[in-house]
């Protein structure tokens, strides 16, 4: 909390909060200059930092490699992120995967045509369920765990 005084029964600041404050890190070998701008938040001053990334969305198989990156290829996840390159991977694994997917089970179904789906939808589901589980086992082993 800012130093108050009180006068009367209402307390009065000593001072004006500053809105924002500037600070300098020193130079050191190997490193840059850095300008950091902080903002009071209650008794702390917070950093304004920003990513350079735009946040994406990632879907499933991104959310799938970003797992096996972080628990098999530990040093790849870490050289990712630090490089600030993790979420583009992690957007174009997705998407790539997806389109496989698409493209397997177009062909699949093509080799392996459904049943009618109006006659009977129950046959139908577990066909088209079984060719998109065959997709995915090969792109999983291909794209994503690899």
């Amino acid at each position: 909390m800012h130093n108050v005084r009180m006068r009367g029964n209402r307390f009065i600041p000593l001072q004006d909060p500053i809105p924002c404050r500037t600070m300098k890190l020193p130079y050191k070998k190997g490193r840059m200059n850095m300008e950091l701008t902080y903002t009071p938040q209650g008794d702390y001053l917070l950093p304004n930092l920003t990513l350079s990334e735009a946040e994406t969305t990632i879907g499933k198989y991104g959310m799938m490699r970003k797992t096996f990156l972080k628990t098999e290829r530990k040093g790849m996840y870490a050289h990712l992120m630090l490089s600030e390159q993790l979420n583009r991977h992690l957007a174009d694994i997705d998407r790539t995967a997806r389109e496989q997917i698409d493209w397997t089970m177009q062909e699949l179904l093509r080799l392996n045509p459904a049943p009618d789906k109006a006659s009977d939808p129950l046959a139908w589901t577990g066909h088209m369920n079984n060719l998109k589980q065959q997709a995915e086992e090969l792109i999983l082993a291909e794209l994503i765990y690899h």
